[in-house]
C-alpha cells in the first residue's frame, strides 16, 4: 500500500504524518532568532542523529538535556530546563523542539509555554505512544510528588511532526507501549481500526502500522477539535487510564516501573470488566478485548494486599470528583460513554478479576 504523507490540522496547528516527513517540515523551524532542542539521553543518542541527518541545515543554539522516564517528569527537571534556557539566553523569539516521547513533549511544551511567559515549540514525537497520543492535543505538564500530570496547562505547539522513521529507533517494549493507546482508539470509537488489527498480535501488524498511525492521529484530532479542554467528549480518551495511572504510579513508587502502555492495558481490562457488568450496556463480548490485550501485554504482578494503596492513588486522579471515581466505559466495541461514576467496590472487583483471570 502506498504511504502518502498526510497533513491534518487541529485548529491552526498543522500535524504532518509520514515516512521521512521531517524533510518537508523545514519551514516550521525557520524565522526564529535561536532554535533549541530538548532531548533525554536516549533521544540524544538515537534520535538526534536522525533529525540532523534529515535537516542538516538546522543550527541549534543549544541542546537542552533532561533525564528520561516518568520518574524525571517533575518540578526539578522543569527547573533544570529553565536554567539551561536561561544559560543559552533563550527568548520569546526562540523555538524549542521537543524531540522524544510523551515525557519530553509534555514537559517541554510546559517549559516553553511558561518560560518568559511563552516561547514557541514544535513537537517531534519519536515514540509510537507520542505519535498517536501524547504529542497531540495541547496538553502539557509535569507530575507533582507521586501524582501524574498534576501541574500543567493547555498550550498549542506550532506544529506536530510525526515522522514514522523514528519508530526504527525503538525497542519492542516501547513500540508495544504505544500500541496500547492504538487499541484504545479501536475500542472507544474506531471499528475499522479494530478490523485492520484483525485480532493479530502487534508483531504481525508491521505492514499496516503506517495507516493505523494515521487513523489514530485522525481520531485524536477529531475528538480534541470538539472538546479541547476535556469538558465532555475528550474524556472518552481516558478509557483504561483511571486504573492505569494509579498502577503506573504504584509500580513507580515500588521501584518496579512499567510503561504507560502496560499500565493502560491493565486499566482497559478493568474498565472492560466493569462495562460488561454495567446495566443497559451491550458489552457482551469482553473476552475479545481481554484476549487481544493479553496477546500483547503480560499481566502486571501485584496482590490483593496492594489494592488499598492503588485505590488511594486513584482518588488523586484528575478524573475523580468529590471523592467519586469517574470512568470511561464501553457500551460495545467502538461505542464508549465518558464520565460514568463507578462505585469503589466495582473498581476493586475489576482489579481482583484482573489478578485472577
Amino acid at each position: 500500500m502506498q504511504k502518502e504523507p498526510v497533513l491534518l490540522n487541529l485548529k491552526s496547528v498543522p500535524h504532518l504524518v509520514g515516512e521521512g516527513i521531517l524533510k518537508r517540515a523545514v519551514s516550521h523551524f525557520a524565522g526564529y532568532s535561536k532554535v533549541f532542542v530538548l532531548v533525554d539521553e536516549n533521544t540524544e543518542r538515537f534520535c538526534l542523529p536522525v533529525f540532523q541527518d534529515k535537516l542538516p541545515d538546522i543550527h541549534f543554539a543549544g541542546l537542552i538535556r533532561t533525564k528520561s522516564g516518568e520518574s524525571n517528569k517533575n518540578m526539578q527537571s522543569l527547573s533544570d530546563i529553565y536554567e539551561q534556557l536561561t544559560h543559552f539566553k533563550a527568548g520569546r523569539d526562540s523555538l524549542l523542539i521537543n524531540l522524544g516521547g510523551g515525557v519530553i513533549t509534555d514537559m517541554g511544551g510546559f517549559a516553553a509555554a511558561t518560560f518568559k511567559r511563552g516561547m514557541d515549540f514544535v513537537n517531534v514525537p519519536t515514540t509510537l505512544l507520542g505519535q498517536v497520543d501524547a504529542a497531540i492535543g495541547s496538553k502539557t505538564g509535569v507530575d507533582f510528588k507521586e501524582y501524574k500530570n498534576q501541574v500543567g496547562l493547555f498550550a498549542d505547539a506550532k506544529a506536530v511532526i510525526v515522522d514514522i522513521d523514528f519508530l526504527n529507533t525503538l525497542d519492542k517494549r516501547q513500540l508495544r507501549s504505544g500500541f496500547a493507546e492504538m487499541l484504545k482508539y479501536a475500542f472507544i470509537m474506531d471499528v475499522p481500526l479494530w478490523e485492520i488489527m484483525g485480532n493479530r498480535p502487534f508483531d504481525m501488524l508491521d505492514s499496516d502500522l503506517y495507516r493505523m498511525v494515521v487513523r489514530c492521529v485522525s481520531d485524536k484530532i477529531f475528538i480534541v477539535e470538539k472538546d479541547l479542554r476535556e469538558s465532555g467528549m475528550r474524556k472518552l480518551l481516558n478509557f483504561g487510564h483511571t486504573v492505569g495511572h494509579a498502577l503506573e504510579t504504584f509500580f513507580l513508587k515500588a521501584d518496579r516501573p512499567v510503561t504507560h502502555g502496560e499500565a493502560v492495558a491493565a486499566g482497559m481490562i478493568c474498565a472492560t470488566r466493569i462495562s460488561a457488568r454495567w446495566p443497559d450496556f451491550d458489552c457482551r463480548s469482553p473476552e475479545f478485548i481481554y484476549e487481544m490485550i493479553d496477546r500483547n501485554f503480560s499481566r502486571l504482578v501485584f496482590s490483593e494486599e496492594n489494592l488499598p494503596e492503588i485505590m488511594r492513588l486513584m482518588q488523586q486522579d484528575k478524573k475523580t470528583k468529590a471523592g467519586k471515581l469517574h470512568f470511561t466505559l464501553l457500551k460495545k466495541i467502538g461505542n464508549a460513554m465518558q464520565d460514568v461514576v463507578v462505585p469503589e467496590e466495582k473498581v476493586e472487583e475489576s482489579l481482583r478479576f484482573y489478578l485472577r483471570n
